[in-house]
């Protein structure tokens, strides 16, 4: 809705409304002046009626002529014949009723200035308006016609009087004042809109113009156009500050421009750095550098879960391969497993030779970030069952890998020297990572985990503890634990009383830990953890631990 419009629609109602009220009060007060005069006039002519009929019967009473019937017909005709001269037009209607033996069954038509056919239920309305003796302004039916009347008894003939007149005839005056009311409203509203529309084009002509010139401004990107100042006022004031900002801002549009082509440019070189530098850095840590570029410089401690995957016995693997063959094969591999990392939004630090290790939480910590990094590590055992096949239908050498999944806190940042740095992290949870993938090789077990890790997935994984280790460098000992995406019938039922046995061999109750022992390796005949602890039962129960022995095992390789 344009400004017009809106001043239209405030201006017509205060306009109106007052004009409005001003001609329905004028038109009832005509109305109500009008109709007591008339209904006035017409209890005149019924008092009048009344009047006369009363006068004839004094006549008739005080000369003793109430018993000559011949007298008293004349009389009555004497009052029809007043009625009739005061009965005015074809509309008006004067009619008396009278009784026939005093029941309102037999209520007769006495008289009537014209000749009148009142149905049988209009009859029985006006026997019961004279059985009630009503008197004064009443509303009849008379032949299907409304009608209002000025009613009056007269007992001396038994009448019931009705001076009446047509309903539409009595209001017709008041229509016509009606109608005159609304026809000058009527009237006053069109020649009110259409100075109104003038007023309104007139008073907002600068506003549309400032419009226009903007409108023109956004379609040809000229931001040099100005509009005529026509009226010294708060319009020509808007025009004015139009012009002036008109300018400004052609000024800025061309900086703007030069801003813009330099911003382009720049735009175009951060692509090509980031294309060049996504094979090296992860696109997260690339995202944070542009972002914030001195954040990137500050260490910063975080909670992380850190990957480890080695390639088994792979100087062994080179030197069954070409040189050019190597590479082809390790490029296929780090493919697979880097599009699995990558998937579960985990980020390579770096490639120690064949091994790769993983980061998952860094920069941007979540709190899923164990669960991701031991899903990552299943799934890189799924997908190097496919990478294999593809070995061997090349003829090439299978590869066989351990993963390590530790989760803790590290430092993370950028760490080297002023000429070569690296995103990475750093800390014991690193190198116990590091040393978790190393044990694979000592338990035989595709994929191990840290107790700190275990807290986090057990609900999500298969999962079993296979020792309690101080591994080299450290002091403190942890748990750590083989997991499985699914396990076979034979697996769980093992698992299940690898679970019990331990409670066995933790409580030194070596002889019955034995038993379960010897059942795991009956169900999983090539299951190492249980083929360990079988052998430390029956060292320890030829030569028993000493006194607070805790059954912490500490591991001396990397």
């Amino acid at each position: 809705m344009n400004v017009r419009a809106k001043f239209i629609l405030i201006v017509l109602p205060l306009v109106l409304t007052p004009l409005i009220l001003t001609g329905i009060a004028s038109s009832f007060s005509a109305r109500n002046g009008i109709s007591r005069v008339a209904t006035e006039f017409l209890q005149f002519k019924a008092e009048e009626l009344e009047g006369y009929a009363e006068s004839q019967w004094s006549f008739v009473t005080n000369n003793r002529l109430a018993a000559n019937m011949d007298f008293i017909r004349s009389v009555k005709a004497a009052v029809f014949s007043f009625a009739r001269s005061i009965a005015d037009g074809d509309t008006e209607l004067i009619i008396a009723l009278s009784e026939e033996g005093g029941a309102t069954e037999g209520l007769e038509v006495a008289f009537s200035t014209r000749e009148v056919s009142i149905a049988q239920d209009e009859l029985s309305r006006l026997a019961g308006l004279a059985e009630e003796k009503a008197e004064g302004w009443q509303e009849v039916t008379l032949e299907g016609e409304q009608r209002v009347a000025d009613t009056f008894s007269f007992e001396p003939f038994g009448w019931y009087v009705l001076v009446t007149e047509k309903r539409e005839v009595f209001y017709a005056a008041t229509r016509q004042i009606y109608w005159f009311t609304g026809a000058i409203s009527a009237g006053a509203v069109v020649v009110l809109l259409a100075l109104l529309v003038v007023f309104s084009a007139y008073l907002t002509r600068p506003i549309r113009d400032v419009l226009a010139a903007m409108q023109q401004s956004i379609r040809t990107t000229n931001l040099s156009g100005r509009v005529a100042i026509l009226y010294k006022d708060e319009t020509g004031d808007l025009a004015h500050t139009f012009n002036i900002m008109s300018g400004e801002l052609d000024k800025a549009y061309s900086q703007i421009k030069s801003y813009a082509f330099r911003a382009a440019v720049a735009r175009s070189k951060e692509e090509r750095i980031r294309t060049i530098f996504q094979k090296y850095v992860p696109e997260d840590i690339i995202n944070e550098l542009f972002t914030d570029p001195d954040a990137m410089l500050v260490g910063k401690n975080q909670v992380v879960a850190v990957l480890f995957c080695d390639i088994r016995r792979f100087a062994a693997i080179t030197e069954s391969m070409r040189p050019d063959e190597m590479v082809e094969s390790l490029n296929a591999y780090f493919s697979v497993m880097v599009d699995i990392i990558s998937r579960h939004r985990g980020i390579v630090d770096k490639y120690i030779g064949d091994t790769i290790m993983a980061i998952y939480g860094a920069p941007t910590s979540r709190q899923d970030d164990a669960i991701r990094a031991v899903r990552s590590a299943l799934e890189m055992l799924e997908g190097l069952a496919d990478f294999n096949r593809w070995q061997q239908k090349r003829g090439q050498p299978q590869y066989e890998i351990g993963v390590g999944v530790n989760y803790g806190p590290v430092t993370v940042g950028n760490i080297g020297s002023e000429k070569k740095m690296d995103y990475t992290v750093v800390g014991d949870m690193v190198n116990l990572a590091s040393r978790l993938q190393s044990l694979t090789k000592v338990y035989r077990e595709k994929l191990l985990i840290s107790e700190p890790t275990y807290r986090y997935v057990a609900r999500d994984v298969h999962a079993r503890m296979v020792d309690r280790v101080i591994v080299k460098g450290k002091t403190t000992p942890v748990g750590i634990y083989s997991v499985k995406k699914r396990l076979r019938t034979l697996e769980e039922r093992a698992w299940g009383l690898h679970e019990d046995a331990l409670k066995l061999y933790y409580n030194r109750e070596f002889e019955e830990a034995i038993i379960y022992f010897r059942e795991i390796q009956k169900l999983l005949s090539e299951d190492r953890p249980s083929r360990i602890y079988l052998d430390r039962c029956l060292r320890y129960l030829k030569n028993p631990p000493p006194d607070g022995w805790t059954g912490v095992i500490q591991i001396e390789a990397k």
